[in-house]
């Protein structure tokens, strides 16, 4: 009988012991591991919640497609204090009418899209072309599409066939059907890129699109 506690005890001190040694290790192994860890703090900011390359997407709007999205990276940032999508290498939308005929198509080197404000920021060689065939281009245009219109404070030129307008500032309808150039430029006289803030009030200067 006292030999069987005896083996017992001898048991049970052995598989203590090397249960023991077993955490002895585990901990001395994840101590190593944290020891090769970098510390990374998150920044909703700058760092995105999701990236995708080479995206082709259909954007509805009342439940209704209205968009073609194209773009080479997506980057989401939807934590971010104010939720944004960024296009970093370009982007090119389409604009359909509800029967689905192109409205407008844009392309852009650079593109911001802020959720809650329904706002984009089109920045660096931004093309636009209408259902009328007419061309705008420009280097910074903001589409706002709540208030459904497009606007900028820069410099912009139309092409309408062989007659083309150039000027600084700019106020469109979605379509770029209904339009209107602040500060008309014929191109003879220096004009700075930088436009005042009254210069977007409509004056008796500014050339409107023909209905």
């Amino acid at each position: 009988m006292l030999k069987r506690q005896h083996s017992i005890l001898l048991a049970e001190r052995i598989t203590t012991t090397v249960l023991v040694i077993v955490m002895l290790l585990f901990f001395l192994s994840c101590r190593d591991k944290n020891e090769n860890l970098v510390s990374f703090e998150y920044d909703p900011e700058t760092v995105p919640t999701m990236i995708t390359d080479t995206v082709t997407t259909l954007i509805s709007d009342s439940g209704i497609t209205r968009y073609k999205l194209v773009a080479d990276v997506w980057k989401v940032f939807d934590k971010a204090k104010e939720p944004y999508w960024f296009f970093p290498e370009g982007i090119y939308l389409e604009r359909f009418t509800p029967d689905f005929s192109i409205e407008a198509t844009v392309t852009a080197d650079t593109a911001w899209y802020y959720n809650d404000k329904e706002l984009w920021k089109l920045k660096k060689n931004v093309h636009v072309e209408n259902m009328k065939g007419e061309l705008f281009d420009s280097e910074e245009l903001y589409w706002d599409q709540k208030e459904e219109r497009v606007y900028s404070d820069k410099y912009i030129e139309i092409k309408r066939g062989v007659t083309e307008i150039k000027g600084y500032g700019f106020e469109s309808n979605q379509a770029m059907t209904d339009y209107r150039i602040f500060r008309p430029h014929d191109g003879k006289l220096p004009f700075s890129d930088e436009v005042e803030s009254d210069t977007l009030q409509i004056n008796s200067q500014q050339i409107v699109s023909e209905p």
